[in-house]
């Protein structure tokens, strides 16, 4: 490649970077949309807009000015933090901080851990949240209506007089733990078909691997996705919408051939099969 070549090829890349969020975003969508590959994505992810974006969002939600691990929170957002994290990741130097984990009580009288990440690390995994649900949702089942855009509990409901003529019965099953028990090697296998880049691949693995703090004290994270991740539900919508397509595909058409079932899944991973 010429000199010439390469310097027009930097300053494309540059254009690249420089993007609205909302722009790559869309391209990103409508790919996803046509089932094609990702080879360039951790060149997308260095747009600062994206991290604007991100703390935006981030910035409304209840937990903004919790601290985690350690003392930042929303309050010390800024410009230079994101060019900071750019550049990091810009020479793959990125590395997670463990969660810090508590107990929250739950209306069963019993408690669910959840994690409390930096706030540099929500900001990051934001950015991943909104590149994997502009991808992968719209490749997701129409059956699938769990942390997607514009879907959920009522979503599904509204389905069903459309699509379902009556029931004679109900089972309802809750995938128990699903969050907490995910395999990694099968998720990264799955995210590893429309995306062909091991840099971000390994920031995804290096976020399920990164661990949480208890009582001070240090525990690996051997399955499952971060409690309390901003990225861990579409990472439970993609895992499971294998699922979906086992029971909407040959399993599922030979189930219901003999029993004449249908079925869907809400927003909480519950799973509801009706008996026609």
């Amino acid at each position: 490649m010429a000199k010439g070549d390469r310097s027009s090829d930097g300053t494309a890349r540059e254009v690249r970077e420089r993007r609205p969020a909302e722009t790559i975003l869309t391209i990103i969508h409508d790919r996803g949309k046509g089932g094609l590959p990702w080879y360039d994505v951790s060149r997308q992810l260095l747009n600062p807009d994206l991290y604007l974006r991100a703390s935006a969002r981030r910035q409304q939600k209840a937990g903004a000015t919790t601290p985690g691990p350690t003392d930042e929170t929303v309050d010390g957002m800024s410009q230079a933090k994101i060019t900071k994290i750019i550049e990091v990741l810009r020479y793959a130097r990125w590395r997670w901080t463990p969660v810090r984990r508590v107990e929250l009580p739950t209306s069963h009288g019993k408690t669910r851990p959840l994690g409390l990440p930096t706030w540099s690390d929500k900001r990051l995994q934001e950015g991943r949240r909104a590149r994997l649900e502009a991808d992968d949702a719209p490749q997701c089942s129409d059956h699938s209506h769990g942390f997607r855009p514009q879907k959920g509990c009522h979503t599904a409901l509204t389905k069903i007089p459309k699509t379902w003529s009556g029931t004679k019965g109900l089972i309802e099953g809750d995938i128990r733990g699903g969050v907490d028990h995910s395999d990694h090697p099968i998720l990264m296998t799955i995210l590893r078909e429309p995306l062909h880049e091991n840099r971000f691949l390994r920031l995804i693995e290096g976020l399920l691997k990164a661990g949480y703090w208890e009582a001070w004290t240090s525990h690996p994270t051997l399955s499952g996705t971060p409690q309390g991740g901003v990225v861990s539900p579409m990472l439970s919508t993609i895992d499971l919408d294998r699922l979906d397509r086992v029971v909407m595909g040959r399993e599922g058409n030979r189930l219901g051939r003999r029993i004449g079932q249908s079925w869907q899944r809400g927003s909480d991973g519950h799973r509801q099969i009706t008996h026609g």
